[in-house]
């Protein structure tokens, strides 16, 4: 097959993202609650986010430093977020607060969300969500350049909130929770055509 080779030192602008973002994907969607010092609740759903360790469940995001972003200062100053899983039962609601408000704003009010109190921290969680984590941050690393570069946020969990219809002990039924993926641009897709294979041993 032909293939186009780019040179990242010789892309400009947005290039690099979109192509970065144009091949990984589906991205999970992290659903960011934070909270200002003054006690403000902000709300704000980021793509660049993941699990990195499972013992102790530790979830990374990574917001941009370049552009206005109430959320990071709100991680460095308070120290804590929270992560609500998107479904297709709350995707409206989080291409909402992907909208730049003023940082006194509670973006759970302006999306019509319930903020419900976590129990370990500060930051709410959005009650529409069928789960729910509380962390704590560890740690948060600056990368790349200033104006497209990003900051990326370590978190350790404190708590986990699953609706009961999801969960088998721990086990969470994955058709059950039909997560939201993020894709590129405007496009998103649904967790829900699902296959097994069978790792070898």
């Amino acid at each position: 097959m032909n293939k186009t080779q780019f040179t990242v030192a010789e892309l400009s602008g947005m290039d690099p993202y979109k192509l970065a973002t144009g091949l990984v994907v589906p991205r999970p969607i992290g659903w960011i609650g934070s909270i200002t010092a003054d006690g403000v609740p902000n709300l704000a759903p980021y793509s660049f986010f993941n699990c990195v360790s499972g013992n102790p469940p530790t979830f990374v995001f990574s917001p941009s430093r370049g552009m206005r972003k109430d959320t990071l200062a709100n991680v460095r100053e308070v120290g804590e977020f929270t992560i609500n899983i998107v479904t297709a039962e709350v995707v409206e609601a989080m291409n909402a607060t992907s909208a730049s408000l003023d940082s006194d704003v509670d973006e759970f009010e302006a999306a019509g969300l319930t903020a419900v109190p976590s129990a370990s921290i500060r930051p709410p969680m959005v009650g529409e969500c069928k789960a729910n984590i509380e962390c704590v941050v560890t740690q948060i690393v600056d990368v790349g350049d200033a104006k497209y570069g990003s900051a990326v946020v370590f978190g350790e969990a404190v708590e986990f909130h699953v609706a009961d219809h999801l969960l088998d002990g721990t086990r969470v039924d994955q058709a059950d929770l039909a997560a939201v993926g993020r894709h590129v641009g405007n496009t998103y897709s649904n967790a829900t055509d699902l296959f097994d294979i069978v790792r070898p041993e």
